[in-house]
C-alpha cells in the first residue's frame, strides 16, 4: 500500500527538477498525477528552462511507474489555460485530493537596477501564479468531499530577505501570506494549505552561469566550476552541505500531502540545512 493510493496530485512546474521529482515520488507512494509546465523561455530569464522534451520525459518516468499522468502546456499566469488544463486533468483521472503549486522562475539585480518587465514577470510567475494555481484546484478540491492537501513552494527567501533578488523574496513571502490566509478559508473543508522553504536546491535554476556569476565575481568564468561554488552555497548553511537535492523537498511535500500530517494546516516549514537559523 502507497501513501497516496488512489489519489490524484496536480503539480505545477513538473517538466524537471523539483516539479518532476514532486511528480514521481507522489507516483512512486500510488498517486496519478496532473502535470503542467510552460516549457518555453520566458524573457527575463538567463537560464535555459524547460523544453516540451523534458515534460515528455517526466511523463515517460511517471507512467513506467505505472501510474497515469495527464501533462499539459500551460503558463500559470494564464488562468484560462491553466484552469483548462486541470479540468482536463481531472476529468481523465476522476478526482483531486493534492495541489503542488511548484512553478517558479528566479533572475537578480539590485532592487534600484531591476527593469519592471522583471518585476512583473517575478511576481506573475512566482505568486500570482501561486493563486491560480489554488483558485483553479479548489473548486474540484471542495467538489470532491474528501478534503484535501495543497502545498505552496515557497524559499528560504520567504523567511528572510537576500540582497539582489528583491522580486523573488517579495513574491516568496507573499506566498506565505497566501498560505496563511488560504488556511483559514479552507479549514473547514478540511483543505489543509502549508508551504515548504528549500535552500538551494542543485537544479537548473541554481547551476547555472547567471547565479554562478553572481556568487563568484572574483573568479574568471572558466574558475566558476560546481567545485568552486559548491563552497560558496554552503556558507548559506548551517550544515556542511552547499545544496540539498530535490528528492529533499519532495519528501517534505509527500509528507504534506499524505494523511500522515492530516492535521497540519498553515504552517511553514523549512528543508533549509539550517539557512534560517544564521
Amino acid at each position: 500500500m502507497g501513501r497516496l493510493d488512489g489519489k490524484v496530485a496536480f503539480i505545477t512546474g513538473a517538466a524537471r527538477g523539483q516539479g518532476r521529482s514532486h511528480a514521481l515520488r507522489m507516483a512512486q507512494e500510488g498517486a496519478d498525477i496532473v502535470a503542467v509546465d510552460v516549457v518555453r523561455q520566458l524573457p527575463t530569464v538567463e537560464y535555459t528552462m524547460s523544453s516540451p522534451d523534458d515534460l515528455a520525459e517526466t511523463v515517460r518516468q511517471v507512467e513506467a511507474l505505472d501510474r497515469r499522468i495527464v501533462a499539459r502546456e500551460a503558463d500559470v499566469r494564464d488562468y484560462g489555460a491553466l484552469k483548462s488544463a486541470l479540468d482536463e486533468g481531472v476529468a481523465e483521472l476522476g478526482r483531486l485530493d493534492i495541489v503542488s503549486a511548484n512553478a517558479g522562475i528566479f533572475s537578480q539585480g539590485r532592487a534600484e537596477e531591476l527593469s519592471d518587465e522583471s518585476w512583473e514577470e517575478m511576481i506573475g510567475v512566482n505568486l500570482t501564479g501561486v493563486w491560480h494555481t489554488a483558485k483553479a484546484a479548489i473548486p474540484h478540491l471542495k467538489a470532491g468531499g474528501n478534503g484535501g492537501s495543497i502545498i505552496l513552494t515557497s524559499s528560504t527567501a520567504g523567511i528572510k530577505g537576500f540582497e539582489n533578488f528583491a522580486h523573488y523574496v517579495s513574491a516568496k513571502h507573499g506566498v506565505v501570506g497566501l498560505m496563511r490566509t488560504l488556511a483559514l478559508e479552507l479549514a473547514p473543508d478540511m483543505i489543509r494549505v502549508n508551504t515548504v522553504h528549500p535552500t538551494s536546491v542543485d537544479t537548473d535554476m541554481i547551476q547555472n552561469d547567471m547565479l554562478y556569476a553572481l556568487f563568484a565575481p572574483d573568479l574568471e568564468p572558466d574558475q566558476r566550476t560546481r567545485e568552486a561554488l559548491g563552497e560558496r552555497f554552503q556558507t548559506m548553511n548551517a550544515l556542511p552541505i552547499p545544496w540539498v537535492e530535490p528528492v529533499d523537498i519532495s519528501n517534505a511535500v509527500l509528507w504534506l500531502a499524505s494523511d500522515e500530517s492530516r492535521y497540519v494546516t498553515g504552517v511553514m516549514l523549512p528543508v533549509d540545512a539550517g539557512s534560517t537559523t544564521k
